[in-house]
């Protein structure tokens, strides 16, 4: 779909530019937006190989099992048909871990490395587990206790206090955890229950 979408906003653009006459502000938007692109991306290249670097620290010390044991019971409340698998459950701490730090792009080969050890436990491979629901609601929603992407976007573009938008970011992803799971797992326990029936 975004396939079809994005030529026809480009087209869209280059057409009321010409018949406008605006083709050099197009021109120079052009390169001021390749420009913002460039600086953007080493700053988030910067960024999330600071905060891969220390997760991957954090995962040859005690410090990735403090917080695998701190998170267990909250894995085994959300992620009640995998109590008994070991491995699914520290994979989805390291998932958690990573978006709690605000770490989007750790977090994406985690979650994904999670969602294998899962898809190897479905008995229908052809429909998402109850867990690997969960899974995706937990990403999509996660608490972010140090937003590091949205720091950096800030501070690349020129913000003057990139980190003031801590406390509604933990105030919004606070209460989209909480919707989200709370919504995810009443529609699991009504599909368990018309199972049953």
């Amino acid at each position: 779909m975004l396939n079809l979408v994005w030529p026809i906003f480009i087209i869209i653009s280059f057409s009321y530019a010409i018949f406008s006459g605006n083709l050099q502000n197009l021109n120079s938007s052009i390169f001021d937006s390749i420009e913002s692109a460039v600086n953007l991306s080493i700053t988030m290249l910067g960024t999330m190989c600071l905060w891969s670097g220390i997760i991957n620290v954090a995962t040859n010390t005690n410090i990735m099992k403090i917080m695998n044991k701190m998170l267990k019971p909250i894995v085994k409340f959300l992620f009640s048909e995998i109590r008994e698998n070991q491995k699914a459950q520290n994979e989805i701490s390291m998932n958690m871990v990573a978006n709690i730090l605000g770490l989007g792009n750790a977090a994406t080969p985690l979650g994904l490395k999670a969602m294998e050890t899962l898809q190897e436990e479905n008995k229908n491979k052809q429909e998402l587990s109850n867990s690997m629901i969960m899974l995706i609601v937990v990403n999509t929603a996660s608490i972010q206790i140090i937003p590091t992407t949205i720091i950096a976007i800030r501070s690349s573009l020129g913000a003057e206090n990139p980190t003031s938008i801590i406390v509604p970011v933990w105030i919004a992803t606070i209460c989209a955890a909480i919707v989200g799971i709370t919504v995810t797992k009443l529609l699991i326990k009504y599909a368990n229950k018309r199972e049953k029936v």
